[in-house]
C-alpha cells in the first residue's frame, strides 16, 4: 500500500503539470474554437525563459519564476495578434496547421539561441533533491519538495483562475466571448482584444508549467513534447472543461505512474492514449464534457 500511495503522489505531480497545459488547450478552444498543438513548445520556451532569468541575470527562482510568466503572456498575446489574428475567417484546420508550424518553429529557433541551444540544462532551484517523510523517516511515505511544489502551485494557479472568471470583470467578459463571440461582441466587449488576452493568459500558464516541470526533466529543446500527454488530458475531461482539465490531468498523470511499475515495459508510454480511446467508446464528450449540438 506505501508503494502504490508513493506512485500516487508521484504520478499526482506529473499529472499537474499534463494539467496546466491542458488547461492552456481548453482555454484557447473555448474562446475560438481552435486547437492550439504549441502549447507544449510554449511551455518549453517558457523553462528557457526562467533558465535564462537565474543563469544569467542571476535572479532568485521565484522572481524569475514571475517575470518569466509576465514574459510568456507578452509572447502569447504577440503570437495571437502577428500570426492567428490574420486567419481569422479561415477554416479552423488552416489554423490548427500554423500552430502545429509554430512548434516546430520554436523548437528551431531555440536550438539557433546562444547559450539554449541544444544542450540539457539544470535550473537551480532552492529546494533541488530535497524530501519530506510521512510516518517516519526510512518507514514512512516519501514525497520530494520537487512534486510537492508542482502540487501545490497548481492548486494556487488553478484557484486563483476560477477567482479571476467568477469575480473579475475581465474574466467574465471571457467567459462571455467564449460562449458566444457574436453576442459578446454586440453587448460591448472587445472580442479580438480577449482573444489576445486569452492566448496570452494560455502561454503564461504553460510557462508556469515548464518551470516547474523543469527540475525533474531538466531544461531542453524537446521537452515540449510532454504536450502530447497533456492532449489526452483535455480530452479525458472534456475539452470544453477547465475542472475537466486538471481531472483530466490528474488521471492521465495517475494511470501513466502506475503502469509503469505494475505492468510490461513499454505500457507507460502508451497509458494515455489507452485511457483516451477508452473514453471516447464510454464517454465521448469527456469527464466533464456537454453535449452540444449545432445546425448545419
Amino acid at each position: 500500500m506505501l508503494q502504490f500511495l508513493q506512485l500516487v503522489v508521484s504520478g499526482a505531480a506529473i499529472g499537474c503539470i499534463y494539467a496546466l497545459i491542458a488547461l492552456g488547450f481548453v482555454l484557447i478552444y473555448k474562446a475560438t474554437e481552435t486547437v492550439n498543438f504549441a502549447q507544449g513548445d510554449l511551455m518549453m520556451v517558457g523553462g528557457f525563459v526562467g533558465l535564462s532569468f537565474m543563469s544569467l541575470l542571476g535572479l532568485p527562482f521565484w522572481i524569475a519564476f514571475m517575470l518569466a510568466i509576465v514574459a510568456m503572456a507578452g509572447l502569447g498575446m504577440a503570437t495571437e495578434r502577428i500570426v492567428l489574428r490574420p486567419l481569422l475567417g479561415q477554416p479552423a484546420f488552416t489554423v490548427v496547421m500554423v500552430t502545429i508550424g509554430l512548434g516546430y518553429l520554436a523548437r528551431g529557433l531555440v536550438t539557433m539561441i546562444p547559450y539554449w541551444g541544444t544542450e540539457t540544462h539544470t535550473l537551480p532551484v532552492p529546494y533541488k533533491d530535497e524530501v519530506i517523510w510521512l510516518g517516519g523517516e526510512g518507514t514512512g511515505l516519501v514525497i520530494s519538495v520537487e512534486h510537492l511544489v508542482i502540487i501545490v502551485v497548481t492548486v494556487l494557479l488553478v484557484t486563483s483562475l476560477y477567482a479571476f472568471f467568477r469575480f473579475t470583470r475581465l474574466g467574465i467578459a471571457m467567459q462571455a466571448t467564449s460562449q458566444n463571440q457574436l453576442a459578446a461582441f454586440y453587448m460591448g466587449i472587445p472580442v479580438r482584444r480577449i482573444n489576445m488576452m486569452i492566448w496570452g493568459l494560455s502561454a503564461a500558464i504553460c510557462g508556469a508549467a515548464g518551470l516547474l516541470l523543469a527540475p525533474i526533466t531538466f531544461v531542453h529543446a524537446n521537452m515540449g513534447f510532454v504536450g502530447l500527454k497533456a492532449f489526452p488530458a483535455a480530452v479525458v475531461g472534456g475539452f470544453g472543461s477547465i475542472p475537466g482539465a486538471l481531472v483530466g490531468g490528474l488521471i492521465i498523470g495517475i494511470v501513466e505512474s502506475l503502469a509503469g511499475f505494475y505492468l510490461p515495459e513499454g505500457i507507460k508510454d502508451i497509458a494515455a492514449y489507452i485511457v483516451v480511446l477508452l473514453m471516447l467508446v464510454l464517454k465521448p464528450n469527456g469527464l466533464f464534457g456537454d453535449n452540444t449540438t449545432k445546425k448545419v
